[in-house]
């Protein structure tokens, strides 16, 4: 059986997906994270083999595939691909790799050949758009020293710092204190030095929900980090619509991501905002390693690797 797979790898967990040639879904797998390190891209590798071996066996077909397309969180540009790719050749998963970003494959699967706006926020954020001239743009995804705004990332930040700001007495009080400490194991804010020294960008992230949880209840800190995520977001939304305007209908955009994606924290607030952008959301879920997979398939019919 040939066999074509495809990887959603980001901040949080790598997913894999191994098709047949006529696109039929037959095994998945599940990896740790899979986030670029600028400085050493080949240590994302073993995460995305051992999602592609679960895949695969799940699938009952023997590695490697014909083609492996991973779309991978920070893998947008040179030389980052260029090195997960030849790693990836060399574990044998598969006779041709392609690699792009995260956000590719998920905007493949939402729209295919067709226009529209991807909107991503989980661990990182970023937007894709293309119109219907096909001309692409894309907003944010610069990381979390100088982006990522609107993410799980920001938020776990920005609560760190206002948990830090209100001990200080320096800014507002705040009800975050204690679900963060138990959160995170720690017994005393002083602590929290130590823990950031280390932590990854996964376990910062995975303070949004803590904060989502505060803002629900009424903390004015959560509810203003929120708002701030919120109004962020949209904006990656309104900058990709008029810089590939004019559009001959209402734009459709798709939302993905732990925080905006199905049953995302945040999906309904943003949801409401990119609809006063005269946008329309569109409700289909998002599946990248779906799209990945598909996109492997399509190398092979337009001639890639022949």
């Amino acid at each position: 059986m040939t066999l074509f797979l495809g990887v959603d790898g980001g901040g949080t967990r790598t997913r894999a997906v191994a098709m047949d040639r006529r696109g039929r879904e037959l095994g998945r797998g599940m990896g740790s994270a899979t986030l670029i390190d600028q400085a050493d891209p080949r240590a994302t590798v073993g995460a995305i083999v051992h999602a592609c071996h679960r895949a695969a066996g799940a699938s009952g077909a023997a590695l490697p595939a014909r083609i492996l397309w991973a779309g991978i969180a920070g893998a947008g540009t040179e030389p980052a691909q260029s090195v997960v790719r030849d790693s990836l050749r060399k574990a044998g998963v598969a006779d041709d790799v392609y690699v792009e970003s995260d956000a590719h494959a998920a905007f493949h699967d939402a729209f295919g050949s067709e226009a529209g706006i991807l909107l991503i926020s989980g661990t990182g954020s970023s937007a894709l758009g293309r119109d219907s001239d096909g001309s692409t743009a894309t907003v944010g995804g610069w990381g979390g020293l100088l982006g990522d705004e609107g993410s799980g990332y920001a938020l776990g930040m920005a609560a760190l710092r206002a948990l830090v700001r209100a001990e200080d007495g320096r800014g507002a009080p705040t009800r975050l204190r204690d679900p963060i400490l138990e959160k995170l194991g720690v017994d005393q804010p002083g602590r929290l030095i130590r823990w950031i020294a280390t932590a990854s960008k996964a376990s910062v992230a995975a303070l949004a929900p803590v904060v989502c949880r505060a803002a629900e209840v009424g903390d004015e800190v959560a509810g203003e980090i929120v708002d701030r995520a919120v109004h962020d977001l949209v904006a990656h939304v309104l900058t990709l619509a008029e810089r590939l305007g004019p559009w001959p209908g209402r734009p459709a955009v798709a939302l993905t991501g732990g925080l905006i994606g199905e049953d995302g924290p945040l999906r309904a607030r943003v949801s409401a905002g990119i609809a006063r952008l005269a946008c329309d959301v569109h409700e289909r879920t998002v599946d990248a390693a779906r799209g990945a997979a598909h996109l492997a398939i399509r190398a092979v019919e337009q001639g890639a690797g022949s």
